[in-house]
């Protein structure tokens, strides 16, 4: 049985954001790049998370939190952000589980192209 991509777009892994955070696919539209980086945070992936940083904004180092749980993504909007635009945004609400219970990260992310390739600039948490 095909394992479930973390997304939540209801496809199996190794046809959604599998690829992408294999390299050998990119993400087509901004909302499909915030997918693959839910799924990064998922499966414990800090170097697609950083390769996929914009390179203006990109932190040197990311340690994850190995005890969070990311449990489901909701996408509450986008702007922009399609196969042929510069740039996009995509608000989401990220629910996890820690040590402390259960949370939800609610952020307004903003996307540019470099080279071709979506990467995720900033965001503003609220």
């Amino acid at each position: 049985m095909a394992v479930r991509c973390p997304c939540g777009r209801g496809d199996a892994y190794d046809e959604c954001c599998g690829p992408v955070l294999a390299g050998t696919r990119k993400a087509a539209t901004a909302e499909a790049l915030m997918r693959s980086r839910y799924t990064a945070f998922a499966v414990g992936d800090s170097a697609y998370l950083l390769r996929s940083w914009h390179p203006r904004t990109r932190p040197g180092v990311l340690d994850l939190d190995p005890e969070t749980r990311w449990r489901f993504l909701e996408i509450v909007r986008t702007e922009r952000g399609g196969p042929f635009d510069a740039d996009g945004v995509v608000e989401f609400a990220a629910h996890h589980r820690d040590r402390d219970g259960s949370h939800v990260l609610r952020e307004v992310s903003r996307f540019e192209r470099v080279d071709g390739a979506w990467h995720y600039l900033d965001g503003v948490i609220g």
